[in-house]
């Protein structure tokens, strides 16, 4: 058997019964907190033009539009993924030489699953096969460092996630597998010096393609057998050698992942903690600061804090600003919080915030960078024009392994981003279905998603 061939085995292999119970609440949270960050999208001026977009192509309707509508499964897997990746305030997964976001699968994962008519539960089990190919691969073929974008490995999940939804049979999934990874490798340039709408899109394009290979693979269309191992495959030209035993391996893989407390790149929450900590000690005026000072971990620095993915002085855009270390401080110091409601343009423009970001320096420090992943070291310093110097240090922030989010938290969190699209009732029944999701069926969940508004009331 080929290495492609052990993946596919590993998931068709996949059910239900193997979830444990903290496993699928988990799940369930993830669920909820991805579909809270793509209603709370709906307005925003890019995914407005992308539905636009998907409106005059039209195509089958056989899958729900998060707001109202159906089309293909691979366009309703690109608009959902788009949603709920334009905030940028999603799960991550942190591996010492790769982050990602595995939330960015549902997409693929809910319209392969209602085109399916599957179950609740089928959904959470093929949800739970992305993941754990996500992760893994991220532990141990890392790409960033080498110039591709962690979409890479992406593909492998969002592949193997929606062939799970569709029901494809073990050689179905290992095609779909082959076709999506081949040709999606990805290049790093998407999240490097100043970013694009694409930052954003990246991943939901991976979404479409998973899909889309997917339904290929389910007509009998085939991929490259050797896509792992062969010559000029993924190990040969890219990720170098690795072994993951898919046999062995489980599907719980989501409890290694966190949840974002702030609307910020994820590597940014521990230091907008000490940023908020900071604000509320005593003498602390925002019109007296002189200079900020952050010490961090090399990742850290590499990606948003000016290291080698590009200086992040130059802040003009929501994509720019969201990963830009030095603007979101200067914007916690400033408002006390960083939500979406930050990334207005005006107020991302605005001069309070522009100058104090001015202001911010930047270091790694070698060991907090050996305490990373397991921990997300920050120290900040601030001195103000009297000579008064205000410090605070974090390790870790709410949503983090040792503070995970609960489900009454991100609850808090769906219904914080969602009241503008959604009445309470509504509200109420999606979390609803959610909750129970194992019980229910994947139409449930998309008729009541059907029904969000896609305005502001």
């Amino acid at each position: 058997m080929t290495e492609v061939q052990d993946l596919a085995r590993f998931v068709a292999d996949a059910s239900a019964a193997r979830l444990d119970t903290e496993t699928v609440e988990q799940l369930k949270i993830r669920v909820l907190d991805t579909l809270g960050v793509a209603i709370g999208a709906l307005d925003a001026e890019p995914l407005v033009r992308i539905r636009g977009l998907v409106d005059d192509l039209g195509g089958s309707p056989v899958s729900t539009l998060i707001g109202g509508g159906r089309t293909a499964p691979d366009r309703a897997a690109f608009f959902n993924s788009a949603l709920s990746r334009y905030l940028d305030f999603m799960d991550s997964y942190l591996a010492k030489g790769e982050t990602n976001h595995p939330s960015d699968n549902l997409g693929a994962v809910l319209a392969a699953a209602e085109s399916a008519e599957a179950s609740g539960a089928e959904l959470l089990t093929a949800l739970a096969v992305a993941y754990q190919v996500h992760t893994r691969l991220s532990d141990v073929a890392p790409v960033r460092a080498k110039g591709f974008d962690h979409t890479t490995q992406g593909a492998y999940a969002a592949a193997a996630g929606a062939a799970k939804a569709l029901r494809l049979d073990e050689q179905q999934i290992a095609n779909a597998v082959s076709i999506a990874s081949t040709a999606n490798v990805a290049l790093r340039v998407t999240r490097t010096g100043n970013l694009s709408h694409w930052k954003g899109l990246a991943y939901p394009h991976v979404s479409k393609e998973g899909t889309f290979a997917a339904l290929l693979a389910s007509r009998g269309i085939t991929g490259p057998e050797a896509v792992f191992e062969g010559n000029k495959g993924f190990k040969d030209s890219i990720a170098g050698p690795f072994e993951i035993d898919w046999s062995a391996e489980p599907l719980d893989s989501v409890r290694r992942t966190i949840i974002k407390k702030h609307n910020a790149e994820i590597h940014s929450q521990s230091a907008l903690d000490a940023a908020l900590d900071i604000r509320a000690q005593r003498g602390f005026r925002v019109d007296d600061v002189a200079t900020v000072t952050l010490r961090t971990f090399d990742v850290a620095f590499s990606i948003i804090g000016g290291g080698e993915e590009g200086d992040k002085r130059t802040v003009r855009t929501k994509e720019e600003a969201d990963h830009s270390l030095p603007w979101m401080i200067a914007a916690v110091l400033v408002d006390g919080e960083l939500t979406p409601r930050q990334y207005a343009p005006e107020r991302i423009l605005a001069p309070d915030v522009q100058s104090l970001m001015s202001r911010v320096r930047i270091f790694p420090d070698d060991a907090f960078s050996d305490r990373f992943p397991a921990h997300m070291p920050a120290e900040l310093v601030v001195t103000l024009r009297d000579g008064t110097v205000l410090t605070a240090a974090r390790d870790s922030y709410q949503g983090f392994h040792d503070d995970p989010l609960s489900w009454e938290g991100a609850r808090a969190k769906f219904d914080a981003l969602t009241s503008p699209f959604a009445d309470a009732a509504l509200r109420d029944e999606i979390a609803g279905v959610v909750r129970d999701l194992e019980h229910r069926r994947v139409a449930e969940l998309t008729d009541a998603l059907a029904r969000v508004s896609i305005t502001r009331s």
